[in-house]
């Protein structure tokens, strides 16, 4: 019996001879004389009702499809609570149920359906990836109902031989109780929420079934054709490997082992036990776990006997007092442990190729994973492979002998089941790729039922040169192409070259030092336009500048939107801050009497002492010169990019630009709250340690919420956001989170977003490959409380347009500045790599 432990710290080891007597082989021929096998003389479905199969043998089978957790998302931990679920669901289950669960991986070309195929960007995407090659992943659960309640099967069962009594068509009392029972022991599983199992239609119970015994060609039906060196199905070869006796395996199974290719010294990744025997192996298989429930006091009786045998032969020989000892401990187990459970089990590989040679070389790489986890498997010929090919198929699986069948205890036979699959892509998203294939992954980050998340803020972390600014391009431009609108406050000039390829839809405002943005708050186009949320915002807009310091009761704001109408009253044409500002100073007299205002809600000195800075002779006034307002500008464009690029080191005209963005945003974008809308900013880094434009950015952060919209960040390090009450309400509300790599560790960054010990560790496995024909970087994202690590990789063309500095893009932006046109400025550039 095999020790088995969820960690690698506490085990018990020992195995034992198989308990139940060995069939003597009497061959009565699974297939004799039947070397060809026509599926449509031999269909072994009867009826399906629901997701239930009536099979022409006699036994009933409840079919499930799973749905599991993504690969390389799961932690040590998350290995060891899916083991839990699934003993706890498995031994409730009635004596002589065979639970089956069946894992099919096939080679396929990704077809790109998926993927828009519109824009120039769009369609290099789609060809880029058209046609690769990947490993589809379907997983299966079947429960099945035995015609053979005690599973003693002789050895060569034919599988498709009619039993003679009338087949179960109809719901009986014991179909009724065993659908009870495994419905919930798949409800207790699917409550766990690591996994889900949906039940199978009969279309797709139909499909299944076609597809195994038409050796998964599609296009034809053919025969099995079942030689003594290999079975041949139509154009493809089969073969399989086996663990078919508890001598097969080794000392200790566990949950989870150390993947090798991503740990490193300071951390340890893991995966599952036979993870090996899954996606990573990249070949067409089928691996199947097939556990028998057998009646425990059944065993008893046998190991009883067994012992009885023992103690008389024990004087005989030194191995029989060994094999004594190891069963006394097993039978001590069962008596003692209430959730013990022994069961027999067997684990086989069906794999298959085009070429019968390439079946050994497939075998052989299934030989090293085995090897890896000390098991040593079975490789069957003759009558034993097409024994067990045939009846891995769901209604056979209850036909296997003891011969075939590996004897341990439940906890044991768990750890070989495969509890991870593809990376899941959603109806809608961002395109990135997986971790294995390099495939499109689509994900929806801006998560519009908010199922995952409830604020679509994100931010991205990374050093220079670890590829912040690309990224960004990336997702920007993909929301931009499906509808949404961009507003990017940047300082550094990254995104000028993709706005350039919709010239009718970009617009870039760039600050000029000594000159205004031409954005005045005050400029109403009639009186229509001063609405309550108009004066809210514009309030709002002037506590920002002269009362920044000071929180602002409901006083306060009601005393200044009544200053506020009674100016638009009274002056019916070119408003401006300076209007405004000599509209209170001429009227300061008695303006509060007359609107019934006490002092202390509005203090007229102090409001014209702080806002003197920015009006006539002031230092800041030129911010707010009175001229045409600009921001009709960019009313009907969805690309908005202010370049602040020369004010980066002033942080006060840096505050009060991004009020006067705010405002202008207010007015225009955000005046339809149906329509989507981002608005990033870029290169803050050093400017977040300005209290004020720490503030001013927060403030984006509470409008968001009133809008169906988003706030970004960029910064090289979550440390050069200070570490203060601003800054955590800010992180509070960002709950999609990228992080490139990053050489000088993550410790603060998982201490400030509170990231797990997995996310850790995935961070730490992140690995770029910047060389050869599939170039990708690797990021870590998290969407909520789900994480994995997903690769870049990007057509040249995209590559192209995501460039922000270095040779490749001067060469550009020269094509160009010649040809005016940046789609056939990247088409001439890529011609040429």
């Amino acid at each position: 019996m095999l020790g088995y432990s969820n960690s690698h710290e506490h085990h018990s080891s020992f195995k034992c001879p198989h308990p139940f007597p060995k069939a003597s082989v009497t061959k009565t021929q699974l297939h004799s004389g039947m070397n060809k096998i026509s599926m449509a003389s031999h269909y072994p479905i009867a009826d399906i009702q629901d997701n239930v199969l009536f099979a022409n043998n006699g036994n009933v089978v409840l079919c499930y499809e799973g749905f599991l957790p993504e690969i390389y998302s799961l932690a040590e931990k998350d290995f060891e609570d899916i083991h839990g679920a699934w003993f706890q669901a498995v031994k409730t289950l009635p004596s002589g149920t065979v639970v089956h669960k069946q894992d099919v991986y096939l080679k396929r070309q990704f077809t790109a359906n998926n993927l828009s195929n519109n824009t120039f960007l769009e369609k290099a995407t789609h060809q880029h990836f058209k046609g690769r090659e990947y490993i589809e992943h379907r997983c299966y659960l079947f429960f099945t109902l035995t015609k053979n309640r005690a599973l003693n099967n002789s050895k060569y069962v034919n599988p498709f031989k009619k039993p003679n009594a009338k087949l179960p068509k109809l719901m009986d009392m014991a179909v009724h109780n065993f659908v009870g029972a495994v419905t919930d022991a798949v409800s207790f599983i699917n409550n766990s929420r690591k996994m889900k199992f949906e039940p199978l239609d009969a279309k797709a119970i139909q499909q299944l079934t076609n597809a195994f015994f038409n050796g998964y060609n599609e296009g034809f039906d053919t025969d099995i054709l079942l030689n003594k060196s290999n079975i041949n199905i139509g154009e493809n070869y089969f073969d399989c490997l086996a663990v078919n006796s508890e001598l097969c395996l080794g000392e200790t199974v566990y949950s989870s082992k150390t993947n090798e290719k991503f740990t490193s010294d300071d951390f340890v990744f893991h995966q599952g036990f036979i993870d090996g025997l899954g996606l990573t192996l990249n070949e067409n298989h089928i691996v199947n776990q097939i556990i028998y429930l057998d009646d425990k006091q059944k065993w008893r009786k046998i190991l009883d006997k067994k012992i009885e045998e023992l103690n008389k032969s024990s004087n005989f020989g030194s191995m029989n007092k060994v094999v004594l000892k190891k069963i006394q401990h097993i039978q001590n187990q069962i008596n003692t442990d209430d959730s013990a459970r022994v069961v027999r089990g067997h684990l086989n590989v069906i794999y298959w190729g085009r070429e019968a040679g390439q079946l050994e070389n497939i075998a052989s790489r299934i030989k090293t994973e085995f090897k890896e986890l000390d098991i040593t498997p079975y490789y069957p010929r003759g009558e034993e492979r097409k024994n067990y090919i045939l009846n891995s198929y769901c209604a056979f699986a209850s036909n296997f002998s003891n011969e075939d069948l590996y004897v341990t205890d439940l906890k044991h036979a768990l750890c070989l089941l495969i509890n991870n699959t593809n990376y899941e892509s959603d109806e809608t998203g961002i395109i990135f790729n997986d971790r294995e294939h390099n495939i499109p992954v689509l994900k929806d980050v801006w998560d519009e039922h908010k199922r995952r998340i409830k604020a679509r803020n994100f931010a991205i972390f990374a050093p220079t040169g670890e590829g912040k600014s690309f990224l960004a391009n990336n997702i920007l431009r993909q929301y931009f192409e499906s509808g949404v609108r961009l507003v990017i406050i940047d300082l550094g000039g990254s995104y000028t070259k993709f706005a350039k390829l919709y010239p009718e839809t970009h617009t870039i405002l760039r600050y000029e030092s000594g000159k205004n943005l031409g954005i005045n708050p005050f400029y109403i186009a009639s009186e229509a336009d001063l609405t309550p949320e108009r004066l809210e915002d514009l309030s709002i807009f002037l506590f920002e500048l002269f009362a920044s310091e000071g929180k602002v009761g409901k006083a306060q704001s009601v005393a200044i939107k009544k200053v506020l109408l009674h100016y638009y009253q009274k002056v019916r044409k070119d408003h401006s801050l300076d209007s405004f500002y000599a509209f209170i100073e001429g009227y300061q007299e008695n303006l509060l009497e007359q609107l019934k205002i006490q002092k202390e809600y509005f203090n007229i000195p102090n409001f014209l002492h702080i806002m003197s800075e920015y009006v006539g002779d002031g230092l800041y006034s030129f911010l707010f010169e009175m001229s045409e307002d600009q921001t009709f500008k960019i009313e009907d464009k969805r690309l908005i990019i202010f370049e602040l690029d020369e004010v980066k080191d002033n942080k006060e005209i840096l505050s009060v630009m991004l009020k006067l963005i705010k405002s202008a945003i207010q007015r225009t974008i955000w005046r339809n709250r149906a329509e989507k809308g981002i608005i990033l900013f870029d290169e803050f880094a050093k400017q977040l340690k300005f209290d004020n434009v720490l503030e001013s950015v927060e403030f984006y952060y509470q409008a968001i919420r009133k809008q169906n919209g988003a706030i970004g960040i960029i910064l090289q390090s979550i440390n050069q956001l200070p570490n203060n009450h601003t800054s955590a309400s800010i992180l509070e509300n960002t709950q999609v989170i990228y992080s490139l790599n990053n050489e000088k560790g993550y410790d603060e960054l998982v201490k400030r977003l509170n990231l797990s010990s997995h996310d850790l560790n995935q961070l730490k496995s992140i690995k770029n490959n910047l060389s050869g024909p599939r170039k990708y970087t690797e990021m870590f994202i998290k969407i909520g409380k789900e994480s994995n690590i997903f690769r870049l990789e990007v057509p040249k063309e995209v590559y192209a347009a995501y460039l922000t500095d270095g040779k490749e893009n001067e060469a550009i932006m020269a094509i160009y500045e010649r040809t005016q046109n940046m789609e056939q400025a990247i088409k001439e550039f890529t011609s040429k790599i």
